[in-house]
């Protein structure tokens, strides 16, 4: 006898972060991330910006008791096989994010990647000053991987990357902060032919994932989509080695066929992942 296959139940990726509504970063990008990545993602809004390809107009606070109330909500009912954060905008959003993920396992039972947003692409503040203290104290401490850019690590841990020994340095600051691991990325490294991000994990193991860089200025999102596909990696089971090497391989596609959009920097793109179809006829 015939009859249809219940479809398999994906894993579930949750993104605690900002949304964009130009769509091209913050949660938008995540959940494209995730889905191109073969994983379901939830969100928690944590904050709700006015951006698009030119620029952050401004931007509005979720008060933090919801932001903490959409975490147990989904960890409640469908499981959150790993997560990540985003823009999380000020220390009590930040608290209550804690408070909520030490609740789901966030960082213990659940693998927890923090991607420090400190500002967009184009310089804005998305984090309140007071803020960077609570990220380094309460955020990074619960960290599995931290996955910040060559700005934020020297926001939090003042140093300059320059070169792979700066790039070093910083990784182990960052795991004196508390991190199981550390990514610094170097696509912000100006005049280098390669894009080249490494990786430090707590026993001191080191990997370089290596890609060329693609001279455009659409590279919206990218950090975003990053974290979000290594991410998805570790919602699938991956040991953190291969879910940063599929982040990489995510976010080098992405950049490559990213793409003009509005006046100012369009986003990397998810479209390359997505099989054209058309409706029955």
């Amino acid at each position: 006898m015939g009859g249809t296959v219940a479809p398999s139940t994906p894993p579930v990726a949750l993104a605690i972060a900002g949304t964009d509504s130009g769509g091209g970063a913050g949660l938008t990008a995540d959940v494209r991330a995730f889905t191109a990545c073969g994983v379901h993602g939830a969100v928690a809004v944590a904050a709700v910006t006015v951006q698009n390809s030119v620029g952050v107009e401004g931007f509005h606070a979720i008060p933090p008791d919801v932001v903490a109330a959409q975490i147990r909500t989904v960890a409640g009912d469908m499981g959150v096989d790993a997560a990540k954060t985003g823009m999380l905008a000020s220390t009590e959003i930040i608290t209550a994010v804690v408070e909520a993920g030490d609740e789901v396992g966030l960082g213990t039972r659940v693998p927890f990647v923090v991607d420090p947003v400190a500002a967009s692409m184009h310089g804005h503040p998305l984090l309140a000053p007071d803020a960077l203290d609570a990220v380094r104290t309460l955020l990074i401490p619960r960290a599995t991987l931290v996955t910040p850019n060559l700005d934020e690590v020297r926001l939090l841990v003042g140093v300059d990357v320059v070169d792979d020994d700066s790039a070093r340095a910083a990784a182990r600051a960052l795991l004196d902060l508390g991190a199981g691991a550390a990514l610094v990325k170097g696509g912000h490294l100006a005049g280098s032919p390669e894009v080249v991000d490494l990786l430090v994990t707590a026993d001191g193991t080191e990997h370089r994932f290596t890609s060329p860089r693609r001279r455009t200025e659409h590279t919206h999102g990218g950090g975003d989509s990053l974290a979000s596909s290594v991410t998805a990696g570790l919602a699938r089971g991956m040991a953190l080695v291969d879910a940063v090497a599929l982040g990489k391989a995510y976010i080098t596609r992405a950049v490559e066929h990213a793409y003009p959009l509005g006046a100012g920097h369009g986003p990397v793109s998810a479209l390359w992942s997505v099989a054209r179809w058309a409706p029955p006829t």
